[in-house]
């Protein structure tokens, strides 16, 4: 029977083939009848346990607290300390190898790999995933450092020189771009771009110097720094070419989004640039089709769920601004704020959802006649481009979504008072409110007025952070992990915990007055004022990012298939690592909800 021990399942995985021998010299077979004990509260653990057949449930104060099954292990954390913190019962009539506490000790000496995936906390276990060849999570060439990319050589010039001369380098440097020195604003950018516009200026081009012209400051960026955040950099600054600067600040070369993006192997700059040329809605429908494909992309990579959401959502709102400026006449962009609200507004939407939108009106400005018919057509074209409407008609095309700021800040005011169901859910939406279009002012009027009324309101704070509860205990939740009972087979990943943890902490984030609307930020927010713990801020966005992950893979495998997206996950297509790292972001996700109990008081509602 050793011989068939399953060196696939985690942590097992990571053993050389010596140690491997080592297991197979020393486990031995234990059996367990339905209802039998395997291990007690308290007690002094001997072995490692590692299930061949059936279900053993973890408790403690009489409540579950996970459940294991098939090639999952159990109590490593009990052997490290001395002794089990929780007891261990057979669900279900149970056959399991048992590995002797020495040889288990032997193991995590001879490999960190190991001792860290049996015990360690789920930032640990993360991080040795992340450090493994072939697995899911590993590093990413966005991981890679800007240095490593190909950098063009940068050429400089004075600002006085002309632009005769300026070509003469392009034609003899083979290059389409030259840094300029001696401006007020710092070092400038001289590219063939704006050589078009120095040829329609008129003036004689050898008499025109390129200080004139050239764009400054220059946009830079670190040798050290990754090409994943330089990736960003270029989308949020809108430009084409990096500077990049050593440790000591001299220029390295010049990072073009062209050699960038073709060192990455992904057509997220080919969607920018599509999105940026559209001349109309059918151009821009064509770029907004290509989104779900770079994603798989970028997951199949290994890139961090941080960083796909960041790049989604500069990417989404720049679709979107440019759809609404071709729907809306310039001068209702021009005194309105289109604002994007739920996983939108937070920057954690990877797959396109429903439709999350508003719109704010500058007080005093007379929006056109026909703005409904503007708001409904922009709908229908958010539509066209994958986004559904929003089955609570949370947009822009109903009337409810757009108004004043006056009027908003009004409608806002109700739902912080009034905290009815309806108001508290539009409350807790509208506080992920991110401006895409138009004057962002606005929208950060409407919310610094929200802000400053829930200024010392406890209980309200309160009854709105108690709908983390709503979907049940998380001891359901353990049962469908591993198809215990009679519950459906798939984990819905968003109630289970993805929702407590944003809504948690968006929660905490109102009672702090905290304005950030992503939940990363808003989390390194409440830990530098002391609200959370810098180990459980830490854990809670890691468990985030990891749920994220899942429920992305979970969408793309139904994608393929032809099915709904759901983002649900079925245990059966986890690994046991997956399951291990789930069970333990749960977990975090428990802690977290108790902490909210505490914080706010909750019990008492």
């Amino acid at each position: 029977m050793p011989n068939a021990f399953n060196f696939a399942a985690s942590p097992f995985d990571c053993l050389s083939p010596d140690e491997q021998r080592l297991v197979r010299a020393s486990v031995d077979i234990a059996y367990f009848p339905e209802g039998a004990v395997v291990l007690e509260q308290g007690a002094v653990p001997t072995h490692l346990f590692i299930l061949i057949k059936g279900f053993v449930t973890q408790s403690e104060g009489g409540e579950v607290q996970a459940t294991y099954g098939p090639d999952d292990s159990f109590d490593g954390r009990g052997l490290v300390a001395g002794r089990a913190s929780s007891r261990f019962v057979a669900a279900e009539e149970v056959v399991a190898y048992q590995l002797a506490h020495e040889t288990v000790n032997e193991l995590i000496a001879r490999n960190a790999s190991f001792g860290a995936l049996l015990f360690s906390d789920i930032g640990h276990k993360l991080s040795v995933l992340a450090q493994r060849p072939g697995q899911h999570e590993r590093q990413s060439l966005t991981l890679a450092r800007v240095d490593e990319a190909y950098l063009r050589p940068a050429h400089t010039v004075s600002a006085d020189c002309d632009i005769v001369t300026v070509v003469k380098l392009f034609q003899a440097q083979r290059t389409t771009s030259v840094l300029v020195t001696g401006l007020a604003g710092g070092l400038g950018i001289f590219t063939n771009t704006t050589l078009q516009r120095a040829i329609l200026d008129g003036r004689p081009l050898d008499q025109l110097a390129v200080g004139e012209l050239a764009s400054s400051p220059v946009v830079t960026v670190r040798a050290s720094d990754t090409l994943g955040d330089a990736m960003a950099l270029l989308l949020r600054a809108r430009v084409h070419r990096l500077v990049v600067l050593g440790e000591d600040d001299q220029v390295r070369g010049i990072l073009e989004a062209l050699d960038l993006f073709s060192f990455l192997s992904n057509h997220s700059h080919l969607i920018t640039v599509q999105i940026e040329q559209a001349q109309d809605l059918e151009a821009l429908a064509q770029a907004a089709a290509q989104t779900t494909r770079l994603i798989a992309a970028l997951h199949r990579s290994g890139t961090r769920i941080g960083l796909m959401a960041r790049l989604v959502q500069q990417l989404n709102a720049r679709l979107f601004e440019r759809a609404w400026g071709m729907v809306a006449p310039a001068d209702l962009v021009a005194h309105s704020c289109l604002f994007v609200m739920g996983s939108e507004g937070r920057g954690e939407q990877l797959l396109k959802t429903d439709q999350d939108n508003g719109l704010v009106l500058r007080d005093g400005y007379t929006p056109p006649p026909q703005l409904d018919a503007i708001c409904q057509r922009f709908s229908a074209v958010l539509e066209r481009f994958g986004y559904p409407e929003c089955p609570g008609r949370i947009m822009l095309s109903n009337p409810a979504w757009r108004g004043t700021a006056s009027a908003f800040t009004q409608r806002a005011r109700q739902w912080l008072l009034q905290p009815d169901g309806d108001s508290l859910m539009n409350l807790a939406i509208f506080l992920d409110a991110h401006a895409v279009a138009g004057d962002a002012a606005l929208l950060a009027q409407v919310r610094g007025g929200l802000m400053a009324l829930a200024t010392d309101n406890d209980a309200l704070v309160a009854r709105f952070a108690a709908v983390v509860e709503q979907f049940g205990v998380a001891s359901s939740w353990w049962s469908r992990l591993l198809g215990l009972g009679d519950d459906a087979r798939h984990i819905n990943l968003k109630k289970a915990g993805i929702f407590p943890i944003v809504h948690g902490v968006r929660s905490l984030a109102l009672a702090r007055h905290v304005g950030a609307t992503g939940t990363a930020e808003r989390i390194s927010a409440l830990v530098a004022d002391g609200t959370l713990d810098a180990a459980l801020g830490q854990e809670l966005v890691q468990s985030l990012h990891f749920l994220m992950g899942l429920r992305l893979q979970a969408g793309l495998m139904e994608i393929d298939m032809g099915r709904p997206v759901t983002g649900n996950a079925d245990p059966r297509h986890l690994s046991s690592l997956e399951r291990d790292l789930l069970k333990d972001a749960l977990a975090v996700v428990k802690r977290f909800k108790a902490l909210l109990h505490q914080r706010l008081r909750l019990d008492l509602l």
